[in-house]
């Protein structure tokens, strides 16, 4: 299912009359990467998307969202996952991620959990921030966890909570496909 999470972001804005420098020098990307984000030739990573989430004053459910009604639970069944692969362009070059919203319709959380799937060791070792928690369970294979200067070598079954203000990174130790639950906070 496609969420068409470049056209919320440009909506949200649009709405607040803002450029594509005002919420580059505001969140610390590039004008050129927000308008690639914008136009769907980029799919942001979970770093990325709560950065700009805090930035608009949304949760980061807000880019998965396709139901407006309030809810007090919900229920996904594993057919339903919401599934976002980190792709480079519209051409389908995969970039070795893909994540899937585990609650998409539940508005006013104050986490947002998913299922990461790491299907490769990536070549570079790009270290993300941004404000919250997360929490991090191998279910599958085994990771490297990167966290500022120190490298964690999780296997199947290890977690991991952290303050994502912190600079960090999730890698496939091995080069194998590594799935992880992650829980990122506000």
């Amino acid at each position: 299912m496609d969420f068409n999470i470049g056209s919320k972001i440009k909506a949200l804005r649009k709405a607040r009359k803002l450029t594509l420098q005002d919420v580059a020098r505001e969140t610390g990307f590039s004008p050129a990467l927000i308008s690639q984000i914008e136009n769907n030739n980029v799919s942001p990573p979970i770093a990325t998307l709560s950065k700009i989430a805090r930035f608009f004053d949304v949760r980061m459910g807000h880019f998965f969202e396709i139901e407006e009604i309030e809810r007090k639970y919900e229920v996904v069944r594993r057919g339903e996952r919401r599934v976002v692969s980190r792709v480079i362009s519209k051409a389908g070059t995969g970039h070795g991620y893909t994540y899937e919203a585990l609650s998409f319709r539940k508005r006013n959380k104050k986490m947002e959990p998913f299922v990461l799937t790491v299907s490769e060791r990536a070549a570079e070792e790009t270290l993300y921030n941004h404000e919250g928690e997360e929490f991090l369970l191998i279910l599958k294979g085994r990771a490297e966890v990167i966290l500022e200067d120190q490298r964690l070598l999780l296997e199947e079954g290890d977690a991991i909570y952290f303050d994502s203000a912190l600079k960090h990174r999730l890698l496939s130790y091995d080069g194998q496909e590594v799935q992880v639950l992650a829980v990122v906070t506000r």
